[in-house]
């Protein structure tokens, strides 16, 4: 496996692990539906969670900018077609959490809610 698939699979343990800490139940790791991936699909209360995870060995870049609109978009499309093919009826969420650093010293950052499917309309 190339060295970034270790980095992330490492970030995905790491986010699991505070989703868990936190109060979350994992439902699925690394789901693929058609051409999208989800990250980590979670459950808290009546929330069903969607979370994209992005790590990196150095805060060389902010992660969060690996999540701009086009990333967004394309969560919101693998989230809407997950819900549609599994009858979920529950309120969905969006989070992205950050893992920086190494085994030995690294930073966590969770951001619930991060962001909100645009709405479309149609005519």
């Amino acid at each position: 496996m190339a060295k970034h698939n270790d980095i992330g699979t490492w970030g995905e343990d790491i986010a699991c692990e505070t989703l868990i800490a936190k109060g979350y139940a994992i439902t699925g790791r690394n789901c693929r539906i058609g051409n999208y991936e989800i990250d980590i699909i979670a459950m808290k209360g009546n929330r069903i969670i969607f979370v994209e995870v992005k790590t990196r060995s150095i805060a060389y870049t902010d992660p969060l900018d690996a999540v701009d609109a086009k990333k967004i978009s394309r969560i919101c499309h693998a989230a809407d077609a997950y819900i549609r093919a599994n009858g979920i009826s529950h309120e969905a969420q969006f989070d992205i959490i950050t893992v920086i650093g190494t085994a030995e010293s690294h930073t966590v950052e969770h951001i619930p809610d991060a962001f909100m499917p645009s709405l479309k309309t149609y005519r």
